[in-house]
């Protein structure tokens, strides 16, 4: 398959008809390129909050609300532009107001089939506990589809081995991201490279870029798209398969064959997938050795 991930600027909207047509020529130009599977950035849908007018975009609050009110036509959108294009999206994240105390943090995907499910973020950043206020919501999914098996790691998500373990048995981990700092987009970059090491897989960053100065939430951005494998067998040695030029908005693209997943998985320099288990054995508390 031919992934397509973005780095991606958010724009003040004066209308929802703007908003169809930036999204509709954001997936139009990846389509274009052959790409199959689509990756948005988290909290990209923030941008949807500036259809309420300036005061609400400016208000943390206000702004989640707002942003969470449109998602449902933000799904009709996407789901119609999965089936015009026949290809997988996974498209930018937005504040939820959903079942749950608090907002989530939700990245919905949409199969070209008119199939849709969502995967909630699950570890909060000090930022969205608190001025921020989003809470965890519901498990881990793996989306089989007809791309093969694909997991998401929202962002900081992306930074703890053991949430990508439980992805284990995905052939891609999409890791939509936003990051204010330089060093908080490589936190995000040596986590999704570290999850393709263990899992033996591929993993796919999508950032937001540049200044959003309407908004408190996301108002600077740093970023641009990856897309990563563990350096071994049938992939660079560098574990790089595709990166983006930073703050250079558009599209990053690379082909992915899933037999070079089965074949590293199988017949790799290192094992790290399989070897995993022994880690429990192994990794005992240590014993403290005098050396003052």
């Amino acid at each position: 398959m031919k992934i397509a991930t973005a780095a991606y600027p958010l724009d003040w909207l004066d209308s929802w008809a703007q908003y169809e047509d930036k999204i509709a020529s954001w997936v139009s130009t990846a389509a274009t390129q052959g790409a199959d599977l689509l990756v948005f950035p988290e909290y990209g849908a923030m941008e949807l909050s500036t259809l309420s007018g300036k005061e609400v975009a400016m208000d943390l609050q206000a702004s989640i609300h707002a942003t969470s009110e449109r998602m449902e036509a933000a799904a009709e959108l996407h789901l119609k532009l999965a089936a015009e294009y026949r290809v997988h999206i996974l498209g930018a994240s937005a504040p939820i107001e959903a079942e749950y105390a608090l907002p989530v943090n939700r990245a919905e995907f949409y199969s070209p089939t008119g199939q849709r499910g969502h995967q909630d973020k699950q570890i909060m950043t000090v930022f969205e506990r608190n001025p921020w206020h989003i809470g965890s919501g519901g498990p881990l999914k793996i989306f089989d589809t007809a791309l093969g098996k694909i997991g998401v790691l929202i962002c900081y998500d992306s930074e703890f081995p053991l949430l990508g373990r439980a992805l284990a048995e995905v052939d891609v981990i999409l890791v939509p991201s936003c990051t204010e700092a330089l060093s908080g987009y490589w936190r995000v970059r040596i986590g999704a490279m570290a999850r393709a090491l263990e899992g033996q897989c591929v993993t796919v960053m999508s950032s937001i870029v540049g200044p959003a100065d309407w908004s408190e939430a996301v108002d600077m951005n740093t970023g641009t798209g990856g897309i990563f494998a563990p350096p071994d067998l049938g992939f660079p040695a560098t574990g790089v398969l595709s990166e983006g030029e930073m703050q250079n908005p558009g599209w990053t693209y690379a082909e992915v064959d899933l037999n070079s997943i089965v074949q590293v998985r199988k017949a790799g320099a290192v094992r790290n997938r399989s070897h995993w288990p022994e880690q429990e054995r192994e990794a005992k508390t240590p014993t403290i050795h005098p050396m003052r």
